[in-house]
């Protein structure tokens, strides 16, 4: 685990950096508080840190406080080593945001088991991270594509459509659909199927742009949000998506699986829209795809009046 040291003292320093060093640690010391302010408030800062009370620049008490108004994650342990071992010394360390606090000449195999216990806490810290971060992927993303899921897909769509109309530009909005994917399932089984929607999943945020949003709409259907993405736009947008997904066969075991998709696209102006209506009019146009044959894009414009029109049928 990697600690940080911060003393003026340069025989002190070097005692510690050894004994740290011994013990297991990646160890960073420097001489003054600036110095060790500066180390912690780096963007993957040490997560332990043994500062020294009294130090030019900047004390170890004012760094304990710098850093605990910083927000954010990970947690940084601190250490206080001081000559003071009064009883208002220690209160002040510990409000200060000190997590424990020894007295010089400190004890070795004492620092070595508090040492052990914060490496403890903090190894706890960083299971319950990991642990949020899996739920957190859990509840954004679909499981077998690994793409946005359909609730954080339309959210996005919806977070994009109040951009453009702030902004004065318009959205595309691709719904795409694999074509026959009941054969494939029936024929290459289940397993083929959810090969084959991983790589298309795949081959689809490669095509998009960087700043595109591609998520699982439903079974074989996948939602592309573009934004700032205009009528030329989408129709090369849709068509890259149709030719990464046709030009090369799924690989599954020894039997390829080629595949072809059909894809609607809505060029959105600027303007207040309902997503509902927006994923409909894409719709539309993927039906219009697959009725001229399937393994090709339709294009349309959504218009107002439409949505209008929509909203009064309701």
């Amino acid at each position: 685990m990697r600690i940080l040291v911060a003393d003026d003292d340069a025989v002190a320093r070097r005692l510690l950096e050894t004994l740290l060093h011994k013990w297991g640690y990646d160890v960073t010391a420097v001489g003054d508080g600036a110095e060790a302010l500066a180390a912690l408030r780096a963007d993957e800062p040490p997560p332990l840190a043994v500062l020294d009370w009294m130090m030019p620049e900047v004390d170890g008490i004012e760094v304990c406080r710098k850093v605990r108004k910083r927000t954010g994650e990970p947690y940084i342990y601190i250490f206080l080593l001081t000559a003071k071992s009064g009883r208002n010394d220690i209160i002040q360390g510990l409000e200060a945001g000190a997590d424990d606090y020894l007295t010089k000449p400190f004890d070795q195999a004492e620092l070595q088991v508090r040492l052990r216990t914060a490496t403890r806490l903090l190894d706890l810290q960083d299971a319950l991270i990991a642990a949020r971060e899996r739920l957190r992927e859990q509840a954004t993303h679909d499981s077998l594509t690994g793409l946005w899921n359909r609730s954080v897909i339309m959210e996005e769509l919806s977070h994009e459509l109040a951009r453009a109309e702030r902004h004065k530009t318009a959205t595309t909005v691709i719904m795409a659909d694999l074509d026959h994917f009941k054969l494939i399932n029936d024929v290459y089984g289940h397993l083929g199927g959810d090969e084959v929607l991983r790589q298309m999943a795949q081959r689809m945020r490669a095509s998009a742009r960087q700043y595109d949003s591609v998520g699982r709409y439903g079974g074989e259907e996948f939602l592309i949000i573009a934004p700032q993405c205009h009528t030329d736009g989408a129709r090369r947008l849709a068509e890259a998506v149709r030719r990464k997904i046709v030009e090369t066969p799924v690989a599954f075991g020894d039997r390829p699986i080629d595949v072809t998709i059909s894809l609607g696209a809505a060029v959105v102006p600027a303007g207040h829209w309902d997503t509902g209506f927006v994923v409909h009019i894409a719709d539309d146009a993927l039906y219009r795809a697959k009725n001229k044959g399937r393994n090709r894009a339709e294009h349309v414009i959504a218009r107002h009046e439409e949505s209008v029109e929509r909203e009064h049928s309701k």
